[in-house]
């Protein structure tokens, strides 16, 4: 396996074509890469803003909205998540193009298996080396350790209360509902009729509140809950 990592990594491709879609789901589930699969440029553009992803894998051309669109409109949105941009085009206008609506890296199609996943494992050496934590004022969520500080001092999490933490963080300044938690901390299977999430939620303020003096998690009537940017 490439690159070296201590939990599956989630990767979101935005592909149209089935055959192309099947062949790269099929080798990343077997480097034990989690993959979600986006249909279109509108589909891609939900899922990137409402699931937290390692890496996204972009098609130029895809409908409703171009990889362009789609990957300038989530710059726009602030989403910080590295693309690697797939297409058939090979011209040096479209690869600039690209690069300049915030794609991470390009590869042209057809290409290896081990070229495309050589790639893969560059950019995320790349945002290791640049998001290794969350932080939020004195609070810091060490991603490699799975540990949680606050100034120096250790926060103990119960391993549930620490995914939800780093969730809520990879996501500030966004409303994030209950659905969207569930998914991204216990898995699509889980009981969406659960209370499980606001369970979770009051025991992490049990132990955020003291130490901030204040509530950083902001409920949002109907919507969910948010964490504001710092």
């Amino acid at each position: 396996m490439g690159y070296d990592r201590i939990i599956p990594m989630k990767i979101l491709l935005i592909e149209d074509d089935k055959y192309i879609a099947e062949f790269i789901k099929k080798g990343l589930k077997e480097e034990l890469f989690i993959v979600t699969h986006a249909r279109d440029g509108e589909e891609g553009i939900d899922c990137a803003c409402y699931e937290d992803h390692d890496l996204i894998l972009l098609d130029i051309m895809l409908p409703k909205k171009n990889g362009i669109e789609v990957c300038r409109e989530l710059r726009n949105r602030g989403v910080e998540t590295p693309v690697i941009m797939l297409t058939a085009k090979s011209e040096v206008k479209d690869k600039v193009l690209g690069l300049e609506s915030g794609a991470d890296d390009y590869i042209t199609k057809p290409f290896s298996f081990d070229e495309f996943l050589a790639r893969i494992n560059a950019v995320l050496r790349r945002k290791k080396t640049k998001i290794e934590e969350r932080v939020y004022g004195s609070l810091r969520v060490d991603i490699i350790s799975h540990r949680v500080y606050f100034d120096e001092t250790e926060v103990i999490l119960r391993p549930k209360e620490y995914a939800m933490l780093k969730y809520l963080l990879s996501n500030k300044g966004r409303v994030i509902n209950r659905t969207q938690i569930l998914e991204n901390v216990w898995g699509y299977d889980y009981d969406p009729s659960t209370n499980i999430v606001d369970v979770y939620i009051r025991a992490l303020r049990e132990k955020l509140v003291p130490l901030f003096k204040k509530d950083i998690i902001r409920t949002v009537r109907g919507m969910g809950y948010m964490v504001e940017s710092d």
